[in-house]
């Protein structure tokens, strides 16, 4: 074979292959319409007819109730009266009071005030700090649980967003505050759950979900043993 009818030949091969793969004949589940986390939809995604929705008491893949593109996160009036049509899912038993209580006592008190009446340490220690309003007024009784887990979530004005109380404990802090308003058939204790530095059943523990989760294993569980020598008393 010449020269020339090879080189014809593979110039030919090379003209065709930009063709084909601009069929993408070689599709596969990659190449699919699709709507990941954290994106919007568009009349791109799914040839135009949007997207399926989560099954009835499925369990959300990001994790929250409310995902960042169902309500954003902006501390804005607007946005936190989003919330308002949310349903609390956490039924306000003694186990989530005692829960709601111990996350108010850390993160809500010094602000709000022990008993919820906005006569928090901060004030306490300064008038000047006293911004914290009162939750005993008829306006924040008359809130939605939704739009209470709205503001511990977002935060507005001076309020941080406190995203650290995991959503769960979100909801258990809005029931122990319904506690506080007298609005449970029971009252709720009152106070400090445990002083700073301690641990075990009076503070949370380890997040359940962030990075700082305990190792399963310890260096001495997974390096083995040299071979001839014994193990030292007290390790596996």
């Amino acid at each position: 074979m010449s020269n020339n009818i090879m080189s014809r030949r593979i110039w030919v091969a090379l003209a065709v292959v930009p063709f084909v793969g601009a069929c993408d004949w070689m599709t596969d589940f990659k190449q699919q319409p699709s709507v990941g986390p954290w994106q919007n939809f568009s009349t791109d995604s799914a040839a135009g007819r949007g997207f399926r929705g989560q099954p009835a008491n499925s369990v959300n893949t990001h994790g929250a109730q409310v995902a960042g593109f169902t309500i954003s996160y902006a501390g804005l009036p607007g946005t936190i009266d989003s919330f308002t049509v949310v349903k609390n899912p956490t039924t306000a038993d003694a186990k989530s009071i005692a829960n709601g209580h111990t996350y108010y006592a850390i993160n809500c008190a010094v602000c709000h005030g022990d008993v919820g009446d906005g006569n928090g340490t901060l004030k306490q220690l300064n008038p000047m700090y006293g911004f914290a309003p009162s939750l005993m007024t008829d306006q924040a009784k008359n809130r939605s649980d939704g739009y209470l887990f709205g503001m511990i979530r977002n935060g507005r004005g001076l309020m941080p967003p406190y995203n650290r109380i995991e959503e769960m404990d979100r909801w258990d802090v809005v029931n122990y505050l319904r506690g506080l308003q007298g609005k449970l058939s029971a009252p709720v204790a009152t106070g400090p759950v445990g002083l700073p530095g301690e641990t075990g059943d009076k503070l949370p523990g380890a997040t359940a979900v962030g990075p700082t989760v305990p190792a399963k294993y310890t260096k001495s569980t997974i390096m083995p043993t040299p071979i001839g020598e014994k193990k030292k008393e007290g390790h596996p």
